[in-house]
Protein backbone atom coordinates (compact mmCIF):
# COMPACT_ATOMS: atom_id res chain seq x y z
CA UNK A 1 0.00 0.00 0.00
CA UNK A 2 2.99 2.13 0.50
CA UNK A 3 4.64 1.61 -2.36
CA UNK A 4 1.57 2.47 -4.88
CA UNK A 5 1.34 5.57 -2.32
CA UNK A 6 4.66 6.82 -3.25
CA UNK A 7 4.10 5.82 -7.14
CA UNK A 8 0.70 7.88 -7.11
CA UNK A 9 2.57 10.93 -5.58
CA UNK A 10 5.69 11.18 -8.03
CA UNK A 11 3.11 10.67 -10.73
CA UNK A 12 0.82 13.65 -9.42
CA UNK A 13 3.98 15.80 -9.15
CA UNK A 14 5.29 14.87 -12.57
CA UNK A 15 1.27 15.85 -13.67
CA UNK A 16 2.26 19.40 -11.93
CA UNK A 17 5.46 20.05 -13.15
CA UNK A 18 4.21 19.05 -17.05
CA UNK A 19 1.14 21.58 -16.79
CA UNK A 20 3.23 24.43 -15.13
CA UNK A 21 6.04 23.90 -18.25
CA UNK A 22 2.77 24.02 -20.40
CA UNK A 23 1.58 27.07 -19.05
CA UNK A 24 4.81 28.77 -19.27
CA UNK A 25 5.47 27.78 -22.97
CA UNK A 26 2.17 28.92 -23.99
CA UNK A 27 2.18 31.42 -26.84
CA UNK A 28 -0.63 32.32 -26.23
CA UNK A 29 -0.26 33.30 -22.59
CA UNK A 30 3.25 35.08 -24.12
CA UNK A 31 1.05 37.37 -26.60
CA UNK A 32 -0.64 38.43 -23.52
CA UNK A 33 1.51 39.38 -21.43
CA UNK A 34 3.58 40.99 -24.24
CA UNK A 35 0.22 42.92 -25.31
CA UNK A 36 0.15 44.16 -20.94
CA UNK A 37 3.89 45.30 -21.73
CA UNK A 38 3.55 47.67 -24.37
CA UNK A 39 6.22 44.64 -26.29
CA UNK A 40 6.18 43.06 -29.71
CA UNK A 41 5.01 39.73 -30.05
CA UNK A 42 4.23 37.64 -33.31
CA UNK A 43 1.44 34.93 -32.48
CA UNK A 44 0.58 32.97 -35.38
CA UNK A 45 0.54 28.99 -36.12
CA UNK A 46 1.67 29.18 -39.53
CA UNK A 47 0.53 25.50 -40.37
CA UNK A 48 -3.09 26.88 -40.07
CA UNK A 49 -4.35 29.16 -42.95
CA UNK A 50 -7.60 29.25 -41.24
CA UNK A 51 -6.26 30.39 -37.76
CA UNK A 52 -5.65 34.33 -37.76
CA UNK A 53 -2.58 35.76 -36.34
CA UNK A 54 -1.94 38.23 -33.48
CA UNK A 55 1.22 40.60 -32.79
CA UNK A 56 1.51 42.82 -29.64
CA UNK A 57 3.61 46.21 -30.98
CA UNK A 58 3.75 49.38 -28.70
CA UNK A 59 0.18 48.45 -26.29
CA UNK A 60 -1.70 48.19 -29.56
CA UNK A 61 -3.08 44.25 -30.52
CA UNK A 62 -3.12 43.91 -34.72
CA UNK A 63 -4.96 40.96 -35.67
CA UNK A 64 -4.51 39.56 -39.52
CA UNK A 65 -6.87 37.30 -41.83
CA UNK A 66 -4.90 35.14 -44.04
CA UNK A 67 -6.31 33.63 -47.63
CA UNK A 68 -5.52 31.02 -49.31
CA UNK A 69 -4.98 31.10 -53.46
CA UNK A 70 -2.18 29.98 -55.90
CA UNK A 71 1.14 31.25 -57.01
CA UNK A 72 3.00 30.20 -60.26
CA UNK A 73 3.71 26.81 -58.75
CA UNK A 74 1.83 26.42 -55.26
CA UNK A 75 -0.83 26.90 -52.87
CA UNK A 76 0.40 29.82 -50.68
CA UNK A 77 -0.95 32.55 -48.72
CA UNK A 78 -1.31 35.72 -50.88
CA UNK A 79 -3.51 37.80 -49.23
CA UNK A 80 -3.87 39.11 -45.60
CA UNK A 81 -5.87 42.19 -43.91
CA UNK A 82 -4.94 43.54 -40.72
CA UNK A 83 -6.77 45.53 -38.64
CA UNK A 84 -5.99 46.60 -34.99
CA UNK A 85 -8.76 45.48 -31.82
CA UNK A 86 -9.00 49.08 -30.35
CA UNK A 87 -7.83 52.13 -32.64
CA UNK A 88 -7.33 54.49 -29.68
CA UNK A 89 -4.11 52.25 -29.12
CA UNK A 90 -2.64 53.67 -32.67
CA UNK A 91 -1.96 56.71 -30.80
CA UNK A 92 1.73 58.00 -31.58
CA UNK A 93 2.55 55.31 -33.99
CA UNK A 94 3.94 56.29 -37.45
CA UNK A 95 4.44 55.22 -40.82
CA UNK A 96 7.44 53.58 -39.81
CA UNK A 97 6.05 51.31 -37.50
CA UNK A 98 3.73 50.07 -40.01
CA UNK A 99 6.64 49.56 -42.26
CA UNK A 100 8.37 47.31 -39.65
CA UNK A 101 4.78 45.14 -39.26
CA UNK A 102 4.86 44.49 -42.69
CA UNK A 103 8.18 43.52 -42.92
CA UNK A 104 7.90 40.81 -40.00
CA UNK A 105 5.06 39.58 -41.64
CA UNK A 106 6.60 38.90 -45.18
CA UNK A 107 9.20 36.97 -43.31
CA UNK A 108 6.62 34.38 -42.47
CA UNK A 109 3.93 35.22 -45.83
CA UNK A 110 6.75 36.50 -48.68
CA UNK A 111 4.25 36.36 -51.56
CA UNK A 112 1.31 37.91 -49.66
CA UNK A 113 -0.65 41.49 -50.55
CA UNK A 114 -1.05 42.90 -47.15
CA UNK A 115 -4.11 45.02 -46.66
CA UNK A 116 -4.55 47.43 -43.73
CA UNK A 117 -8.38 48.06 -42.27
CA UNK A 118 -9.47 51.44 -41.40
CA UNK A 119 -8.14 53.73 -39.66
CA UNK A 120 -4.40 52.33 -40.58
CA UNK A 121 -5.01 52.16 -44.53
CA UNK A 122 -5.82 55.82 -45.10
CA UNK A 123 -2.37 56.65 -43.70
CA UNK A 124 -0.59 53.57 -45.84
CA UNK A 125 -2.07 55.30 -48.39
CA UNK A 126 -1.22 58.86 -47.61
CA UNK A 127 2.02 57.72 -48.00
CA UNK A 128 1.61 56.10 -51.43
CA UNK A 129 0.09 59.44 -52.43
CA UNK A 130 2.76 61.31 -51.70
CA UNK A 131 5.65 59.10 -53.40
Amino acid sequence: MGFLLRIIIIVVIIYIFYKAFRYLMDPKRKLDEAYEKGQYYFYDDVKNVRKNFFISYKGALFEGEKYLGTTEDAFEVVSIFVWVHDPMKLHGMTKDDFYFLEKEIKMNYPKAEINWKSPIEKLMKDKSDED
